[in-house]
C-alpha cells in the first residue's frame, strides 16, 4: 500500500509525468470551475494525465475534448446519502486510475478525498473564504499542501484553520490570453441576442443565492441605467439555483420598459465571445480577469464587495483579494449605478486605455502557464520519494520531546525534499500548526494503521520511549507501534533512543525482542547501549547523540525579549533552573532553594525558572520559589523548544532536573549541574563530564553548594570542555539522519 510514483514519461521540461485526479463540486459557470478546466488543459498540454471527478456541468464537453476523462459524482451536496455515494464513486475512480496526485477544490471534495488517503499525494486549492462553524470546520481537510488564489485567502487559512505558512502556496487564476483577447469577435453573440450596435454591459457569474448579488442589482437598476444611457443592453451569463427566479424578474422589467434591455443567456461556455460583445464588464474574480484579458474595462463589484472601476491606482488592492473586493463593503444600488454610468460616460479612448491596461495586468500576472507551474511545484513537494512515520511522546506540551521532533524534522528537511513526515501525535492539530507536519491521532488505531501502510519506514523517534518507569502501559504502546510496522513489513529505525530503565523481567524480554527485530538502532548514550547488552540484545547498535544537538536555537533578540518578559533586567547574569513533579522527593525542594539562594548571594546570579512541561513543572517550581529567601523569576510564557534553547544560551549556569534542559544547556555550551531523579539524567551527565548536584530522593543542600562552588572555581575549564563536547555530539547526531536516509534509499 505504499505510495510510489509511477515511472511514466517526462514532460517538455524533462520532469516525470504525473497522473492527476481533480475533484471538484461541479463544472458549471464560475471562477473556480474555469480555473480547474484551464489548469487541467494546461497540465494535459504539458504531457501529464488528468482526470476530473465532479457533479458535471457545461464545461464537461470542453474538458473531454481536450482528452481529459470525466467521472460524475454528487460532490456538490452535503447530505449524508449524497456524500456517501460520492465517496464510493471517488474510491472506485481512485482504484481504477491510480493517480499520483489527488487535487481537491472546495471543502466537500477535499473532505471526502481526505477520508480515502492511500497511495496518492493529497493537495487542495482554496478559491474563497467561508463561514467557519463547528460542523463545517470538521468537514475541512486542506491536505498535505494548499494552493491559495490570493493573499487574503492564505491569511484566512492560517488564522481560521491554523495551517502553517510553509504549507500554503500562493497561486493565481490563470487566464488563456489567446482565448480571451481583443482579437476575438463578439459579433456572433450580438447577432444571437439581437444586440445590434447598442452599448452592452456584461456580467458573468454563477447564479445561486450566495453569488447573485450583482446580477440582482443590475436587473433592479435596468430602468435607471437605460434612462441614463439610452439603448443600453445588459447581458447576464450563468446558471444556478436562482436562474429561473432572476429570469422571471428580468422578463418583468423588460415588459415594463417595452423593450429587451435585459438578456439572461443561462450557462454558456463561449464566455470569451460574450466578453468580446461587451463595452463594459461588471463582476469579480476570474470572470473580471477574463473580460480584462479581452481588453474590456471592468467595474469590480460582487457578492463580497464593491471596489468600482478598475484603474491603475487600484491594482495592488485588487490583486490582494484576487479581484474579489473582499476588503470593501458590498455595493448599494446607488454605488453600482454611479460606477456603471460614469464608466460608460468616459471618452472611448479612455475606456480603450483602461481595457489595454487590464489586459497587460492579466498577461503579466495571471497567465495559465504560471498557474500550472505553481501547481506542479506543489505536486513536486508532496509527491515525494519516501514517507516516514515518526512515533514518540509528541503533542503533550513537553519541550524536550517536542525538541526531538523538531530536530528530526529539521534534519530530514535539511537533507532534501525527498522525505515527507507523518507524526503520531496526542494533539495532531497542534503538531500541524507548530511544525507544518502531517499528523494523525496516536491512539486512533485505524488512522495509525493507515499511516503505517502508506509509509516507507517507521522512526521510533528519540527520547526515553522504551522504559517502564512511567508505566508498563506506555512501554507497551511504543512496542505495539513497532510490532505493527514490522507486521506490515515496514523497516523500523530506533532513532537516537534512550533505553531504560526497564525493571520488570517480562518487559525486558519484550524490549529485547523488539530491538532485535528492528532494522536499524541508534542510541543517544553509551549507558543505553550497556542496558541493551544487559538485556541480552546481541544485534549491532550505534551510539550517536540526541538529535537536539542539531537543533538551531532562536536568535538572541528573541531570547532577550523573553527574558525581559520574565522580568529580568538586560545584562543581568542568571542561573536557569528546571524542576518537575516527582514522587518521594522528601525535602528536595527546600534543599534546592538553599542552593539557589547561595548562587544569588555569592555569585550575583539571578535565578530564572524554566517550565519545560508547564502543567507538570509549575507547581514544583512554585514550591522551590516559596522556600527561597532570595527573589527569583519564572519564564511562564508559551515557548518553543528553540526559544527555550535561546534563553538558556544567555545564561551563565544551569540546574537541570529534566534531561532535555540539560541537553539544551549543553547544546548552548552552558555549564550545568544535574538534579538526578532518573538514571537517564545521570547517564548524560557522565556523557558530558558534568557534575551532579545530587540525587533528588536524598538531596543534601550543603553538599550541592559545595559542588556548585567547585564548578564555579573551575568554570573556564568546564566551559571549554563543554564547548568541545557539544560540537562533537552535534557531529554524532548528524549520523542519525545519514543512517535514516541510507535506510530509505536501500528500500
Amino acid at each position: 500500500m505504499r505510495f510510489r510514483p509511477r515511472a511514466g514519461n517526462h514532460d517538455r521540461e524533462g520532469r516525470r509525468t504525473l497522473k492527476i485526479l481533480m475533484a471538484t463540486m461541479g463544472l458549471d459557470i464560475g471562477g473556480a470551475e474555469t480555473h480547474i478546466v484551464e489548469l487541467s488543459k494546461e497540465l494535459k498540454d504539458r504531457g501529464h494525465e488528468v482526470v476530473i471527478v465532479s457533479n458535471g456541468g457545461v464545461y464537461v464537453p470542453e474538458a473531454e475534448a481536450a482528452g481529459i476523462r470525466h467521472y460524475a459524482a454528487p460532490l456538490n451536496r452535503r447530505s449524508g446519502p449524497a456524500m456517501a455515494q460520492a465517496r464510493k464513486i471517488l474510491r472506485q475512480v481512485i482504484r481504477r486510475e491510480r493517480p499520483d496526485i489527488v487535487h481537491a477544490h472546495a471543502r466537500i471534495p477535499a473532505f471526502l478525498c481526505g477520508t480515502l488517503r492511500g497511495r496518492f499525494a493529497f493537495v487542495t486549492s482554496c478559491h474563497g473564504v467561508y463561514q467557519v462553524s463547528g460542523a463545517l470546520k470538521l468537514l475541512s481537510n486542506w491536505g498535505e499542501h494548499t494552493l491559495a488564489v490570493s493573499e487574503d485567502i492564505r491569511d484566512y487559512l492560517m488564522e481560521q484553520y491554523g495551517i502553517p505558512a510553509e504549507q500554503i502556496t500562493l497561486t493565481i487564476n490563470g487566464i488563456d490570453t489567446e482565448k480571451f483577447s481583443p482579437q476575438v469577435s463578439g459579433e456572433a453573440i450580438r447577432r444571437e441576442f439581437a444586440l445590434g450596435g447598442d452599448k452592452v454591459v456584461g456580467h458573468v457569474s454563477r447564479l445561486d443565492r450566495a453569488s447573485s448579488h450583482t446580477a440582482r442589482q443590475l436587473i433592479a437598476l435596468a430602468p435607471r441605467l437605460t434612462q441614463a444611457v439610452p439603448g443600453l443592453r445588459i447581458l447576464i451569463a450563468g446558471g444556478g439555483d436562482v436562474y429561473e427566479e432572476l429570469s422571471a424578474q428580468a422578463q418583468g422589467v423588460n415588459q415594463a420598459l417595452g423593450r429587451d434591455c435585459l438578456v439572461l443567456t443561462g450557462p454558456r461556455t463561449d464566455v470569451n465571445e460574450i466578453a468580446a460583445a461587451c463595452d463594459l464588464f461588471v463582476g469579480v474574480s476570474r470572470a473580471a480577469l477574463e473580460a480584462m484579458a479581452a481588453g474590456k474595462p471592468a467595474v469590480l463589484s460582487g457578492a463580497q464587495g464593491h471596489t468600482g472601476l478598475f484603474t491603475p491606482e487600484l491594482l495592488e488592492k485588487a490583486v490582494d483579494t484576487n479581484f474579489c473586493c473582499r476588503t470593501d463593503p458590498v455595493s448599494t444600488e446607488e454605488q453600482l449605478l454611479e460606477a456603471v454610468v460614469s464608466a460608460l460616460a468616459l471618452p472611448p479612448e479612455r475606456r480603450a486605455a483602461l481595457g489595454a491596461f487590464g489586459r497587460r495586468v492579466v498577461q503579466e500576472r495571471y497567465s495559465v502557464s504560471r498557474m500550472a507551474q505553481d501547481a506542479l511545484s506543489v505536486y513536486g513537494r508532496v509527491c515525494r520519494k519516501h514517507r516516514v512515520v515518526v512515533s514518540g511522546y509528541y503533542g503533550f506540551g513537553n519541550a524536550g520531546d517536542d525538541a526531538i521532533l523538531e530536530s528530526i524534522h529539521q534534519a530530514i528537511r535539511s537533507a532534501g525534499d525527498g522525505v515527507s513526515v507523518t507524526v503520531l501525535s496526542n494533539a495532531p492539530e497542534l503538531t500541524r500548526k507548530q511544525y507544518g507536519l502531517d499528523a494523525v491521532p496516536r491512539f486512533r488505531v485505524l488512522e495509525v494503521l493507515c499511516a503505517l501502510m502508506r509509509c516507507d519506514a517507521l522512526v521510533s523517534g528519540g527520547g526515553s520511549l522504551l522504559q517502564d518507569t512511567t508505566s508498563t502501559r506506555s512501554l507497551l504502546y511504543y512496542l505495539s507501534v513497532i510490532r505493527c510496522a514490522r507486521w506490515l513489513h515496514r523497516p523500523v529505525m530506533l532513532y537516537a533512543n534512550g533505553i531504560g530503565p526497564v525493571r520488570k523481567p517480562v518487559n525486558r524480554r519484550r524490549v529485547r525482542q523488539v530491538v532485535e527485530g528492528a532494522t536499524l538502532v541508534t542510541l543517544r548514550d553509551h549507558a543505553s547501549a550497556q542496558e541493551l547488552t544487559e538485556m541480552g540484545v546481541t544485534r549491532p547498535v550505534q551510539v550517536t547523540a540526541d538529535p537536539v544537538f542539531r537543533l538551531e536555537p532562536a536568535g538572541p533578540d528573541r531570547a532577550l525579549e523573553l527574558l525581559s518578559a520574565a522580568g529580568l533586567e538586560p545584562g543581568r547574569p542568571f542561573a536557569a533552573v528546571s524542576v518537575r513533579d516527582w514522587h518521594d522527593v522528601g525535602d528536595f525542594f527546600a534543599q534546592l532553594a538553599r542552593l539557589c539562594d547561595h548562587l544569588r548571594r555569592r555569585y550575583g546570579l539571578e535565578v530564572l525558572f524554566l517550565l519545560m512541561q508547564p502543567q507538570r513543572d509549575r507547581e514544583a517550581t512554585q514550591q522551590v520559589r516559596n522556600a527561597m529567601e532570595e527573589s527569583s523569576y519564572v519564564l511562564d510564557a508559551p515557548c518553543t523548544p528553540r526559544e527555550l534553547m535561546g534563553v538558556l544560551g544567555q545564561g551563565r549556569l544551569c540546574l537541570a532536573m529534566r534531561l532535555h534542559t540539560l541537553i539544551f544547556a549543553a547544546r548552548m555550551a552552558v555549564p550545568t549541574m544535574g538534579l538526578v531523579y532518573d538514571p537517564k539524567v545521570d547517564s548524560y551527565l557522565k556523557e558530558l563530564d558534568l557534575p551532579s548536584a545530587g540525587e533528588v530522593g536524598e538531596f543534601d543542600g550543603g553538599e550541592a553548594i559545595r559542588r556548585a562552588d567547585a564548578l564555579m572555581a573551575d568554570y573556564d575549564r568546564v566551559l571549554a570542555q563543554l564547548r568541545e563536547k557539544s560540537a562533537r555530539l552535534a557531529r554524532a547526531a548528524g549520523e542519525n539522519e545519514r543512517l535514516l536516509l541510507e535506510l530509505l534509499e536501500g528500500r
